[in-house]
């Protein structure tokens, strides 16, 4: 049987990089997927290469009504949800003094804002005994240069999860913290590494990891599948780093 089979699963940010990998294996396994995204065109497309399984839903996670209109279509649609991966998020390599006070507020406004009303829109449809994963980063336990707002953002994250851990444990929802390390995404085209420069940035990326390489999406994706399905069924409150070992150094 399918690990996550007649299971709803909502994922923010799900028309690429991790979230899409994400969406593309919990409907392989089963679920009834609705990812969300800024972008109309591309929302759709992702969509499409999901499966008849998915929905996309466009807007922004900084807003919170656009949480409570996603947890309305999912209710009104599949009758509530089993899963709920905030995983949308944003991040602006600056050295702090330089960091404007509109970059700050944007970084705080959708990895922890959104994250926050995401989960509470969504509480009251999530059915007793799922899944909330909150993806955070390497950058909220590794010092890393021109990190400091966005490493703040995602210790925030990682304050909700185990507070939800407990808030939540009477209804037997789990909350969990999925932690990637450097991953092999479209997300270092938007850093700022010129396509040229691609391969040189990996190998100097790939220097600092114990194993030697970056992560893949896909690998994100089955990290996720644990922490979603039954396999983590005594798991709560943690922080599960996928990072090749690189909090190590």
């Amino acid at each position: 049987m399918k690990q996550l089979q007649d299971k709803v699963a909502v994922i923010t940010g799900g028309n690429s990089g991790i979230g899409l990998a994400a969406a593309k294996l919990f409907a392989a396994e089963g679920a009834k997927v609705a990812i969300t995204g800024r972008r109309r065109d591309v929302v759709d497309d992702a969509v499409r290469e999901i499966g008849a399984a998915a929905i996309g839903i466009r807007g922004d996670v900084a807003d919170p009504a656009h949480h409570h209109e996603v947890a309305e279509i999912v209710r009104d649609r599949f009758g509530g949800a089993d899963i709920y991966m905030a995983n949308a998020g944003v991040n602006t390599i600056r050295p702090s003094q330089h960091v404007s006070e509109a970059e700050y507020d944007a970084q705080f406004a959708v990895n922890a804002r959104g994250t926050f009303f995401g989960v509470q829109a969504i509480a009251p449809v999530l059915r007793d005994g799922g899944s909330v994963i909150l993806v955070g980063s390497l950058a909220s336990d590794k010092v890393l240069d021109g990190h400091a707002v966005y490493a703040g953002t995602k210790a925030a994250i990682g304050a909700f999860a185990r507070s939800w851990a407990l808030e939540f444990k009477d209804r037997g929802i789990r909350v969990n913290m999925l932690s990637p390390g450097p991953t092999e995404t479209a997300i270092l085209e938007k850093l700022g590494v010129a396509p040229e420069d691609r391969g040189s940035f990996v190998d100097m990326m790939s220097g600092a990891i114990p194993l030697g390489r970056l992560g893949q999406p896909g690998e994100l994706a089955r990290a996720a599948l644990f922490l979603a399905s039954d396999a983590s069924s005594f798991v709560t409150g943690i922080n599960l780093r996928v990072d090749g070992g690189m909090a190590l150094l």
